[in-house]
């Protein structure tokens, strides 16, 4: 794997030492018979995306995240009951950390959000050993490009052997060329700087028309309001990844704002009815 760790923020960089000593944590009960390999029968990512649209809802990936390095404060409340809430504003899949240290996320938070939810849950991690995969069973796992470096291939073959759909994430063009390259079909561009951790959602903007027919594309980070995601739809999002907007305050009335986007404005009124 290729060594990232002068170009990433302090926070960053504790992040993926952290992910690489729980990656050899994770190969060695391998190596000792105690962990199993998954198998995953996965729910359809496309058809929860299709029946959002149908619906006239802006497919929106709603993610449990009781704490980051980027945001104040933790949500105490219940995973589950936040899931169901996401849920019952419109969220067409949910996204659930499981890393542990900095996000305050859990594997078993994953398994009970799953069982309780009947839409796809991208286990959102950072995964950079093949035997990671095998820490929960999920609908999709996240590969972040510049983490995994030239593993990339293997790993995104590894998780497809499981079952998983992988969402793979860039935040530049060289990036996606390796992404495109290694066969992902699911692309998430992540509008934070890894460097800074400043958020631009210009760089959606300039990474989206790279994006061959065919691919699904997804914006992540920033994403705050519903001009946000009309802007981003706008650049050919056809999803958008929300967790800090959605966890701050009500979340079902959070999401359901940020679903029906294309039809309300920011102080919620139709969005045609607002000048420009």
């Amino acid at each position: 794997m290729e060594d990232t760790q002068a170009e990433l923020a302090p926070a960053v960089r504790s992040i993926l030492d952290a992910a690489r000593e729980r990656g050899r944590e994770a190969a060695r009960t391998v190596d000792d018979g105690a962990r199993e390999r998954v198998s995953v029968d996965p729910r359809d990512l496309e058809a929860a995306f299709a029946a959002a649209e149908s619906a006239g809802r802006v497919p929106v990936i709603a993610e449990v995240k009781p704490t980051s390095p980027t945001t104040e404060g933790t949500r105490d409340e219940d995973p589950v009951e936040l899931a169901k809430a996401m849920v019952a504003g419109g969220a067409a899949a949910l996204s659930v950390l499981t890393e542990p240290e900095h996000f305050g996320g859990s594997t078993d938070r994953l398994a009970r959000v799953r069982e309780a939810v009947d839409v796809p849950v991208l286990r959102k991690d950072f995964v950079v050993e093949e035997a990671q995969l095998d820490a929960v069973e999920s609908d999709l796992v996240l590969l972040i490009a510049r983490f995994v470096g030239e593993d990339l291939p293997d790993l995104l073959a590894a998780a497809r052997d499981r079952g998983f759909r992988v969402l793979v994430e860039v935040h530049d063009r060289e990036e996606l060329t390796r992404a495109l390259d290694a066969g992902a079909d699911l692309i998430g561009v992540n509008n934070r700087d890894l460097g800074k951790l400043e958020v631009d959602l210009s760089t959606f903007e300039a990474v989206a028309p790279a994006v061959p027919e065919g691919v699904t594309l997804v914006a992540e980070s920033g994403i705050g309001s519903p001009a946000d995601v009309r802007r981003m739809r706008d650049a050919g999002a056809d999803a958008l990844l929300v967790g800090s907007a959605i966890m701050d305050g009500d979340v079902a009335a959070n999401t359901r704002r940020l679903v029906n986007a294309a039809e309300t404005s920011d102080e919620g009124t139709p969005a045609e009815e607002t000048s420009t």
